[in-house]
């Protein structure tokens, strides 16, 4: 691919409000309680080719999750287009230069592979040889790419939209990339 917690303490009443220093876990757990997890743990990419619906699985890999999450919320992926597509492969996005070479301000992840198989409409993370380099960008899978388990991080499955996935324009690079308009949560 691509080169490139502890749960939240309770506010004390009548105290000044601390900046805060939860990891991307706590702040996920942290979220409203009148969302639901199933509204937490779903992500929309609005792209050029249509909606994008993908099931996020914190019980496969929950520092990946919350860090999507956290990027989401901040507009990360918004305008950013799909770099590297492969009939019969991945559509792969997340670069914010659009060149497979870049990544968000915060560290690399450290990965979480799990036994989760690499099937169409997998979700998953790019990453380099490094296998602790994953950051932002990630792939949809259009096929079975089970020569890839276990060594990258699988993060959630597209349920819906995969019919716009595969209208996404090929290329290694892509000429006039497709790309996701917005990304948003819930």
């Amino acid at each position: 691919m691509s080169d490139e917690g502890k749960a939240p303490k309770a506010a004390k009443a009548k105290k000044p409000a601390k900046k805060s220093t939860e990891t991307p876990v706590e702040a996920v757990a942290a979220a409203p309680a009148e969302a639901t997890s199933q509204d937490l743990n779903r992500l929309t990419l609005e792209t050029t080719q249509g909606p994008v619906v993908i099931k996020m699985r914190p019980d496969l890999a929950p520092n990946h999750v919350a860090h999507i999450s956290k990027l989401v919320s901040e507009g990360f992926y918004d305008g950013i287009v799909f770099h590297r597509v492969i009939e019969g492969f991945m559509a792969q996005t997340g670069c914010p230069h659009g060149t497979g070479t870049g990544g968000s301000k915060y560290p690399n992840l450290k990965q979480e592979f799990n036994k989760e198989p690499h099937v169409r409409g997998v979700c998953s993370m790019a990453r380099s040889s490094n296998p602790d380099s994953a950051n932002s960008q990630f792939f949809i899978c259009f096929d079975d790419a089970t020569f890839l388990d276990r060594q990258y991080t699988v993060w959630g499955q597209v349920t819906s939209g995969m019919e716009n996935v595969d209208k996404i324009k090929r290329g290694e690079p892509v000429r006039d990339p497709d790309k996701i308009v917005s990304a948003k949560l819930g």
